[in-house]
């Protein structure tokens, strides 16, 4: 499978809205709101278009050589002042692109974008449970730095997060 890493446009909306749709059903799931419910094709595209004025955080998409959107990477600087150097990660990658190479080219996409904004550590959560993605952050050089007990509502329980790390060199 051909892929490209490219930003995320406006007009990506109705794909990256049906890939959250798609890999939150997963049992092992995706982290995406407290109601699991993803924003509309329309919320994201307001998203999107918002985003490009914005120079704290980005949204990276992989793209077969198709058309078709395989994955989404979004990053964010946290906004408070003593930690504007940290960033926060969310992946997404269909199911059928998995294990081929789409996550990891996010993340260095991530790291890239990360050094030009002069952030230094990179952050995210991940459910203890889904093995196959913190295979893929370890591999890549994140390390645990924490658990977080109870710390999601999915559903109608409240569930454990791994916190992950990486230091920009």
């Amino acid at each position: 499978m051909g892929f490209e890493i490219r930003h995320a446009d406006p007009s990506d909306a109705e794909q990256l809205t049906r890939l959250a749709d798609e890999v939150s059903a997963e049992p092992q799931g995706w982290l995406i709101s407290v109601a699991g419910e993803w924003r509309s094709a329309g919320d994201e595209r307001r998203f999107l278009k918002a985003l490009r004025r914005y120079p704290h955080a980005a949204v990276f998409v992989a793209e077969r050589d198709d058309g078709t959107l395989v994955g989404r990477l979004s990053i964010g600087r946290d906004p408070h002042p003593a930690s504007t150097h940290v960033a926060d990660v969310g992946l997404m990658v269909a199911q059928d692109a998995r294990r081929q190479g789409v996550g990891t080219a996010l993340m260095r996409a991530a790291v890239d974008w990360a050094r030009g904004a002069g952030v230094h550590k990179l952050e995210l959560h991940v459910f203890p449970w889904n093995e196959a993605a913190i295979a893929l952050y370890e591999a890549f050089g994140f390390e645990r730095e924490g658990f977080r007990k109870r710390h999601y509502r999915r559903g109608g329980e409240f569930v454990d997060a791994i916190l992950m790390a990486y230091e920009i060199e």
